[in-house]
């Protein structure tokens, strides 16, 4: 267990660390386009992934979800700087990180319902997690229906902190819960509160057992407010393991060094990686036109 909580630790440590510093340099305008966080939400995602391996996959929205499933740190810092060496080499950008050798597949849960389609025919006991911080797209609820209708092993991860970008869900959603919605494709909603990574993991570790033994589908809500209104769930999970004495806070103390040097490495060896040159268009792509 002791190895679980340092993993789980590092994991939600890694994504705040990472988070952060690009903040700071997207704010220098060295990186393209644009950015949308996942600071203060890491208790979702990494309650989620720890129960995924290599037989697992998953879609993110565009917040990033990639370092919880595997995705190399310096890979994601790379690409968000448009970088040859990027996960995706340099073509993608921030939003909707992917890298197929992790089981990240970028954006959208309808690609979950194909990898939960081939895990099911297949037969792997894999499962298809989608993260959707846009619970009101209707590609969700379609992939949701899909799910249902076809008894997939699939997860839908409603992230809800209370906006779509920058539209309060208090008047653009009717429902109090997205969890609620469940309801109409005949699959469980269940609510959990997103500043407790021990709340998310053991939803997620049911409604995923439940998926691998051919229950199918579960709609998760995870509720929390933005990082910046004050409430922090590596804070909670530090206090919570520390006076518990799972935990010593040099160990932790120990993961925060660890990955704020691992983070300063990727932001330099991105910026000194070259960029995308014109004949890279032609390649990573399906078709020729």
């Amino acid at each position: 267990m002791t190895d679980t909580l340092r993993a789980a630790y590092r994991t939600m440590r890694t994504i705040r660390a990472f988070e952060e510093r690009v903040r700071a340099e997207f704010a220098t305008g060295e990186i393209p386009g644009s950015m949308q966080l996942h600071a203060g939400e890491e208790a979702s995602v990494a309650g989620v992934c720890a129960h995924l391996g290599d037989r697992d996959a998953i879609a993110g929205s565009h917040r990033g979800h990639g370092i919880a499933k595997g995705v190399d740190v310096k890979g994601m810092m790379a690409e968000i700087y448009g970088r040859r060496t990027g996960s995706c080499h340099g073509k993608g950008g921030s939003t909707h990180i992917a890298d197929l050798s992790k089981g990240v597949l970028g954006a959208g849960p309808p690609l979950i319902c194909g990898t939960a389609l081939a895990a099911k025919q297949q037969d792997t006991g894999g499962v298809g997690v989608a993260f959707s911080s846009e619970s009101n797209q209707v590609t969700t609820l379609e992939a949701l229906n899909l799910a249902a209708a076809w008894n997939l092993p699939a997860i839908f991860v409603a992230e809800n902190n209370g906006y779509a970008e920058a539209t309060s869900s208090s008047w653009s959603v009717a429902s109090d819960n997205i969890a609620d919605r469940a309801a109409g494709f005949g699959v469980p909603g269940v609510i959990v509160d997103g500043f407790d990574f021990f709340a998310v993991h053991e939803a997620a570790g049911e409604a995923i057992e439940r998926a691998r033994e051919g229950g199918g589908p579960t709609l998760i809500e995870v509720k929390f407010t933005r990082y910046q209104q004050g409430l922090d769930c590596l804070a909670w999970f530090r206090a919570r393991v520390t006076e518990s004495g799972e935990l010593l806070g040099t160990v932790l103390d120990d993961i925060d060094a660890e990955v704020a040097k691992l983070v300063e490495d990727a932001v330099a060896e991105a910026k000194a990686a070259p960029k995308p040159t014109r004949a890279d268009l032609e390649t990573d792509v399906y078709a020729s036109y």
